[in-house]
């Protein structure tokens, strides 16, 4: 198997054939979450798909060292260096220890992607926990003359870089747009050469919770050092695979390649994976700016856009269904439509277990098996492998009624196919429904009555359905956007 995948790389913006630096051994790091709140549907896009990558790397025979990071340090809230860290914000708000928020939402993080079974990373390293690595790598920048103090603080000298190293090989920018555009209106702004410089590590005002002793101040690092550093520390100077959402393109991956390029003299590694966006009404999907699902409220079906609870693998399968490098838009039509889609793959899985073999077949099932490698070699093209999994959904089927016979080695290589692809690969299972999603389904199927009850004009039954709900504590409200319920 190893030697036939091909990735798309966002260095090159062309599909390349995957050639590991040490094959075959495979170095992976994921730019992982920023640990001050819930996780929500855009952190599950990026977990899936690159849990994705890691098990199909591992069925084509690599042995694979995954490292995903924990932001619990230095994540500021934009590109303005102005030291207003998202954790310490929310440290403040809850009157906790920076750290304590930290292991909360880290711990809510683990809890939300074991649901979604995403495979735990080979190693799992906090921001925090590698001053000392990043430290370092700010002092090798300085001394090789690509960075400047300032009243403490440490800064990439970027037009410096750009001179000798292209800035914005990665995203498409230019530099001297990016100087022309920026708004140097900030404070933070002052003590720079440039506009468009990033901090290396910034000096700590009085207020600032979180800091540490360094040559230069007592201080943090910023926010795109974390990665160039826990990457290099346990990776290497050159590794295989960098990972991460669409949104960190520009400026934290630029900014890493910018660092490692002066630290290590070379670039951090070999492809840039960048998976899109979940949208909704075709705007991004975020925390920041006030419209993100938590994958809470998706498990329980208590947010406003939510007509219903859904399960983690209805969620996951919903993701799978588009290519990573497509924007994904959610609506309640489609999480609805992946868990039909879902049912019908593992009820046909079950029916495989019980078919009967004949002395011939009658179809030709090598194509399936071939088609559905095929598509995931193609740049993890899982709608495609999904697709041929169901082609072969309507032969278990056919086979099943009658229609088409299949020998026993055929049913075997089906077995063996759908056990590999759907769940070891795709890694989809099967789940016991809870008493609450039972619930739920259940008072779906009461509101689909009443709904057909109203399309026929039967008004009576119509609003005794709803007068019997609203009596066992279940609201129901119909809107412009349809009926939606809450207990």
């Amino acid at each position: 198997m190893i030697g036939d995948l091909y990735l798309h790389n966002s260095f090159s913006r062309e599909k390349e054939r995957f050639v590991p630096v040490h094959a075959p051994h495979v170095g992976l790091y994921v730019c992982g979450p920023t640990v001050y709140g819930d996780p929500h549907l855009g952190h599950a896009r990026s977990a899936i798909t690159f849990d994705l990558l890691f098990r199909y790397l591992k069925f084509s025979g690599y042995k694979v060292r995954y490292v995903r990071n924990i932001t619990d340090v230095g994540h500021l809230e934009d590109d303005s260096d102005s030291g207003d860290d998202k954790l310490l914000k929310k440290a403040r708000l809850e009157q906790l220890e920076p750290m304590e928020v930290a292991k909360y939402y880290t711990d809510r993080y683990h809890d939300m992607m074991d649901l979604l079974n995403v495979s735990r990373p080979s190693i799992e390293p906090n921001a925090s926990g590698h001053i000392m690595e990043q430290i370092e790598m700010v002092q090798q920048i300085l001394d090789a003359g690509y960075a400047y103090t300032v009243n403490g603080s440490v800064y990439f000298d970027l037009v410096k870089y750009n001179s000798q190293y292209r800035y914005g090989q990665l995203s498409g920018r230019v530099i001297e747009d990016l100087l022309s555009s920026t708004r140097d209106n900030l404070e933070a702004q002052d003590e720079k050469r440039n506009s468009i410089d990033f901090a290396l590590w910034k000096k700590a005002q009085p207020e600032h919770i979180m800091r540490w002793k360094s040559p230069w101040s007592e201080g943090f690092p910023g926010w795109h050092l974390e990665c160039s550093a826990m990457g290099r520390k346990y990776l290497g100077e050159k590794f295989d695979i960098h990972g991460g959402g669409m949104d960190l393109l520009f400026p934290h991956h630029e900014s890493e390649i910018a660092q490692s390029q002066i630290a290590n003299s070379a670039p951090p590694c070999q492809y840039w994976m960048h998976n899109n966006m979940i949208t909704i009404n075709g705007q991004k999907m975020g925390k920041s700016l006030g419209n993100s699902i938590m994958l809470e409220e998706f498990l329980k079906g208590n947010h406003p856009l939510l007509e219903r609870a859904y399960t983690p693998m209805s969620i996951r399968f919903f993701i799978l269904q588009a290519h990573y490098r497509s924007a994904l838009d959610f609506s309640n039509t489609a999480l609805q439509a992946a868990e039909k889609g879902l049912s019908r793959l593992l009820k046909a899985v079950d029916t495989l277990n019980t078919l009967k073999p004949s002395n011939v077949s009658s179809v030709d099932i090598s194509s399936i098996e071939k088609d559905c490698f095929a598509a995931l070699n193609d740049d993890l093209n899982s709608p495609v492998a999904i697709s041929v999994l169901f082609d072969g959904v309507r032969i278990i089927n056919s086979v099943n009624e009658g229609k088409e016979t299949l020998k026993k080695e055929d049913i075997e290589a089906l077995k063996k196919l759908y056990s590999i692809a759907l769940f070891d690969i795709l890694g989809l299972k099967k789940e016991e429904k809870t008493n609450s999603e039972l619930t739920g389904y259940l008072i779906q199927f009461v509101l689909d009555l009443r709904q057909k009850a109203k399309a026929n004009k039967d008004f009576a039954t119509s609003d005794k359905i709803r007068d019997e709900l609203n009596s066992l504590g279940i609201t129901v409200k119909d809107t412009k956007d349809g009926t939606v319920w809450e207990m």
